[in-house]
């Protein structure tokens, strides 16, 4: 029988008219399209004529077990998924039907819950195996923004809207994310792409150099001003400048950042004279603005002059398969980069790629994806070849118990930052603390943490 619904295929098979009809019911009430066949032969005739996504198969029946079938599947035909069902629960049985190529095992009686989320689970891997190993579409979105999913789909409609005005946009979204690709994407498909882009990081930018740098000096201005230098706002003048991190400035700074988007105009250090600036502004931090505006922690004025049109990126843990579609792509980027093969990556690989929780986005995964084309053997990637920090492992929490709370704190640290190769901004995301509390903790504990270069 086949049900009207949406083009996933479900086959179920099982010599129970009984079960039958509680499967099909159950998830023809989810929209999927559902074929029924009470013995393994008449699901191979149904598999030799008809597509099918996921079949679900009973291991006791007549003349045929369902482990054959499921062996037979594996072994004939291709981006199918197989869940094994039956009343007779047994360790060995469960352990063939896996080594055949089942995924999942049911045990009778099962509920309606495990029977969704199992079906969703081997949905789930086939479509993400089908993004993996289909030929990389052509991305719809500018400037090197990837993503299939409703929340990228968004952004790339914000994008195209933002891009057609020179209002300010505010980009909000965690470190990693990608938000210097979104405000490159708007520069370039607006009608200033020809003009400067000027990203400046003012978290990164001492508060007593910050001025300077944004808006210039003269000569003479203060010790060491040698020469007069144009500073960022003059330099983006006719183009964008993109203002990263804009929470970490002071309130000093905001009451002259606001007065040069009031104005349009900026006064270099130690100069007597403004000078006109048309410059487009585009924003962004990985904090929440309005939580530090009701802290006075950042000027309301600033905050409402900023944000006009804002764009959110969503972590990478909310875009569901876009992360094979980076997957795929930085695997191809750095396998060219070596001169060497693009490595495949097992099931194993992918579902745990697909339900870690990226606390670096996007950039913790092009950094894993580097090392693992560096570092994997063979063309092959399986799950022993990630970041410890992403395999699952058996903890002996019989430790020693007479260590100190600070002692524990300073070990921890210690391996986080040996599973981020010493990555400070990546073990504060993934230790919930800013870098200048990790900074702190390190000096206290006098951890060595790697090459200051590559905490960046």
């Amino acid at each position: 029988m086949v049900s009207e619904g949406r083009e996933q295929r479900i086959l179920v098979v099982d010599d129970s008219e009984a079960t039958l009809e509680v499967i099909r019911r159950n998830l023809e009430a989810e929209d999927y399209v559902v074929l029924t066949a009470p013995s393994v032969s008449d699901a191979l005739r149904i598999l030799g004529a008809t597509p099918v996504d996921l079949v679900i198969t009973d291991v006791k029946m007549p003349r045929i077990s369902g482990l054959d079938l499921v062996r037979h599947v594996r072994e004939n035909l291709k981006d199918i998924e197989v869940i094994v069902v039956t009343g007779y629960p047994d360790v060995n049985g469960a352990v063939t039907a896996m080594k055949n190529g089942a995924k999942d095992y049911l045990t009778k009686p099962f509920t309606d819950e495990e029977l969704s989320a199992a079906t969703r689970r081997a949905l789930d891997r086939l479509e993400m195996r089908r993004a993996g190993e289909s030929p990389m579409r052509p991305p719809t979105a500018p400037h090197g923004l990837l993503g299939e999913s409703p929340a990228m789909v968004r952004v790339f409609s914000q994008i195209e809207r933002a891009a057609r005005t020179r209002a300010i946009v505010l980009i909000s979204g965690e470190s990693g994310t990608g938000k210097e690709l979104v405000a490159r994407a708007i520069h370039y498909t607006s009608d200033r792409a020809s003009a400067p882009f000027v990203p400046v990081n003012c978290g990164a930018i001492p508060q007593d150099l910050i001025e300077s740098e944004l808006f210039g000096h003269v000569k003479g201005a203060f010790t060491g001003a040698t020469e007069s230098r144009a500073g960022f706002f003059l330099t983006a003048d006719g183009g964008t400048i993109f203002l990263d991190e804009i929470g970490e400035t002071s309130q000093a700074m905001q009451v002259k950042l606001l007065r040069v988007l009031q104005e349009q105009e900026v006064r270099m250090v130690g100069s007597s004279r403004s000078r006109k600036v048309d410059v487009r502004i585009i924003a962004a931090t990985n904090k929440d603005l309005a939580q530090l505006v009701r802290k006075n922690a950042f000027r309301e004025d600033l905050y409402f002059r900023i944000n006009v049109i804002p764009i959110h990126m969503p972590p990478l843990r909310e875009r569901g398969s876009d992360v094979l579609l980076l997957i795929r792509h930085f695997a191809a980027k750095f396998a060219e980069e070596m001169d060497r093969p693009i490595p495949a990556f097992t099931d194993r690989v992918l579902d745990i790629f697909q339900n870690y929780s990226w606390p670096g986005n996007a950039r913790e995964l092009e950094n894993v994806v580097q090392r693992l084309v560096v570092m994997a053997e063979g063309e092959v990637v399986d799950a022993p070849d990630l970041p410890a920090l992403m395999r699952f492992s058996v903890v002996d929490t019989g430790g020693d118990l007479h260590r100190t709370l600070a002692e524990e704190e300073a070990s921890h640290i210690r391996n986080v930052l040996e599973s981020v190769e010493g990555n400070k901004s990546q073990a504060a995301q993934i230790l919930g603390i800013d870098r200048k509390t990790l900074r702190a903790k390190l000096q206290r504990y006098r951890l060595d943490a790697g090459d200051e270069s590559a905490a960046n």
